[in-house]
């Protein structure tokens, strides 16, 4: 039988997804959305300009709020820079925007003080800061009634991460950063009927990771090709294992929805363990792990 989300399983529930113009947050604000709920999208990239975004690229809030409302939900793009605290104060969480700065793979295992400093320290920033920030300002609205849900958007778990050096010291320390904020906002949240999960997905099929390949959507199998000869690299086989970001978001909706979400107070989860849970697919009808392969 084929999984097909409930369209009413957050109606009139809101959602703030930070970061929602593309990769990760656009996929959780498209799922939130197929599950009925109000979702303020929020980023730089706007319509009305990049507004600070470290990406050149074409994808706005306002595009994933228009999907939001396409798949049944309600959208609302609200630009923000979550490094802002004016800004962020006045809106009252995927964050990152640091992909460009971690460098290319070349350059990922060298020794610390061989990177450029300013650069990676904006990592710790985008990484890091903008987590505490946002939640600075949204924490308060969460618990004013029991039952809502912070959800710590990053690559690898706890475990994982703990056992595994990641690329550089500075992303390594913003991605097991970002894991022990979930369990420390978890402490605080759980007396006030709140939970915080961290989520990392597994390999994530984005706008920037398809251009990479120089593949859509419609046919990302083409890049598992050895012998291309369009001038783009050949992924990795355990890019075949590889997920859309909604199949994320389909984790984040599903914790969402489930009236005992507070199991999963401080743990570090994968898109794949959450869908084993509660059943959810990828849009293919899928249920990729790009963890365990």
């Amino acid at each position: 039988m084929t999984w097909r989300p409930d369209p009413d399983a957050l109606r009139g529930r809101i959602a703030v997804v930070a970061g929602a113009t593309r990769g990760a947050g656009h996929g959780i604000a498209a799922a939130l959305g197929e599950a009925g709920a109000t979702v303020i999208c929020t980023g730089r990239s706007s319509r009305r300009g990049p507004g600070g975004s470290d990406y050149d690229r074409p994808e706005t809030i306002e595009e994933t709020a228009e999907l939001v409302d396409a798949l049944g939900g309600r959208g609302i793009a609200h630009r923000v820079d979550h490094l802002d605290t004016e800004q962020v104060g006045a809106l009252v969480n995927d964050l990152w925007g640091a992909e460009v700065l971690k460098g290319p793979p070349s350059s990922w295992g060298h020794p610390m003080w061989q990177h450029d400093l300013d650069d990676r320290l904006r990592i710790l920033r985008l990484g890091v800061d903008t987590h505490l920030i946002t939640s600075h300002f949204l924490l308060p609205l969460l618990v004013t009634r029991p039952g809502g849900l912070l959800v710590e958007i990053t690559d690898g778990t706890t475990e994982y991460n703990s056992a595994n050096y990641r690329l550089s010291v500075f992303y390594d320390l913003a991605k097991c950063a970002v894991d022990r904020l979930a369990f420390s906002h978890g402490h605080g949240l759980a007396p006030l009927g709140a939970t915080a999960v961290a989520l990392t997905p597994g390999w994530l099929r984005s706008q920037m990771m398809l251009d990479n390949y120089g593949v859509t959507e419609a046919d990302w199998r083409t890049a598992l090709n050895p012998r291309r000869s369009d001038g783009y690299p050949a992924a990795p086989p355990g890019f075949a294992n590889s997920e859309t970001p909604r199949f994320v978001g389909r984790a984040v909706a599903a914790i969402a929805a489930d009236p005992e979400s507070s199991r999963w107070n401080q743990r570090s989860l994968t898109s794949a363990t959450v869908s084993r849970e509660y059943g959810f697919t990828d849009v293919d009808g899928r249920r990729p792990d790009g963890w365990t392969g």
